[in-house]
């Protein structure tokens, strides 16, 4: 079975570590849609005591990512088609606002973050055409800083808030979907390159 080091920030406690560390294994599929999250298995998995786990559970599951199963536990929340694009759809409408009014208010050190943020993603969509298999961390970074960089003048920590919300939640999608696979998309193009 694996095994991982909870590691809690400064003044994060257990729960909020658990709940961290679960939420990006679900995110990045390392925990696979349906699967069931038995306390007993993820307690030696993230050598975590039961109550910081039910307390992180019950936090993905008002996230949406799990679902909760009365008495009978908690599974992964499957992926549906017709979620994602709503998802989609929230967060494109989202970035449109962000964006508009980070071009509005952004000045020379925003502009210097989006071009540096575009510099480094050009560098990731050139090592990836390269490369196989599945998209590397790296590329998911590279490609969240730059979207993050654009609307990062936008002034409204609430809309950056739901953004990054939404981002995380359609990244799930993103790095389960089929065409994902390298070499079924012009990323160059995608990224203004």
């Amino acid at each position: 079975m694996e095994r991982i080091v909870m590691e809690t920030a400064e003044g994060e406690t257990l729960s909020e570590a658990a709940y961290r560390r679960i939420r990006r294994d679900i995110i990045v599929g390392t925990r696979t849609p349906g699967e069931r999250l038995r306390i007993e298995r993820l307690k030696g998995i993230y050598a975590i005591g039961p109550t910081p786990l039910r307390e992180a559970l019950q936090k993905l599951s008002q996230d949406g990512l799990v679902v909760s199963e009365g008495n009978r536990g908690f599974t992964v929340a499957s992926l549906d088609p017709g979620e994602f694009a709503d998802l989609n759809l929230a967060r494109t409408a989202i970035e449109k606002e962000t964006l508009r009014l980070s071009i509005a208010k952004g000045g020379d050190a925003w502009e210097a973050r989006v071009v540096a943020a575009s510099y480094i993603m050009a560098k990731e969509d050139a090592a990836l055409s390269h490369a196989h298999g599945r998209v590397p961390d790296s590329w998911e970074q590279a490609n969240s800083n730059l979207h993050l960089s654009l609307v990062s003048a936008c002034g409204s920590n609430w809309l950056l808030k739901v953004r990054a919300g939404l981002h995380d939640l359609c990244e799930r999608y993103r790095r389960a979907a089929v065409y994902q696979m390298l070499g079924s998309r012009d990323l160059a193009s995608e990224h203004g390159g």
